[in-house]
């Protein structure tokens, strides 16, 4: 299902009274109050997008202990796709990265995206990013604010 909005008209109020409307022919600015609120609805499509490519076959997300498995995960603008290290997912996360660009209208920056490797070979790393035009990350970071892949116990002293 999807919604487009081609044009709104609105009023504004002056002493109480409405004025004539008129056509809106600005978008939606970075701050609006509602922005934050589509911006959620409109990644909702993406992970229908992921979920999809998981469906047929064509991605396929981590399980974690047999007791949660993961493919996207998403917290305000940032968006973390999880999977197994093979050109078949790399594919599905292009083509579904490509696909949300489409229909969405909003443009995923690689050269802003990193790349997490975990247990992967440097060479297919390496060739990976050269792939989706992103960057490797370090594999110890913060994200929100939480340190990820930093041993907790390598800075006691016992």
């Amino acid at each position: 299902m999807g919604l487009l909005i081609f044009q709104s008209k609105m009023s504004v109020l002056v002493n109480g009274s409405p004025t004539k409307e008129f056509t809106v022919e600005k978008g939606l600015r970075q701050g609006d109050r509602l922005s934050s609120f589509l911006f959620v609805l409109i990644t909702e499509g993406l992970t229908s997008l992921v979920r999809k490519a998981v469906g047929i076959g064509s991605f396929q997300g981590m399980d974690i202990n047999d007791k949660c498995f993961v493919d996207i995960l998403q917290f305000a603008d940032d968006t973390l796709l999880v999977g197994m290290a093979t050109w078949k997912h790399l594919w599905a996360i292009k083509a579904t990265l490509r696909a949300f660009e489409l229909v969405s209208g909003l443009g995923i920056n690689f050269h802003k995206s990193k790349l997490i490797g975990i247990n992967i070979i440097c060479n297919f790393l390496e060739a990976t990013t050269t792939f989706l035009a992103c960057r490797i990350e370090d594999r110890e970071f913060v994200c929100l604010g939480i340190p990820i892949g930093h041993n907790p116990l390598g800075n006691l002293s016992l």
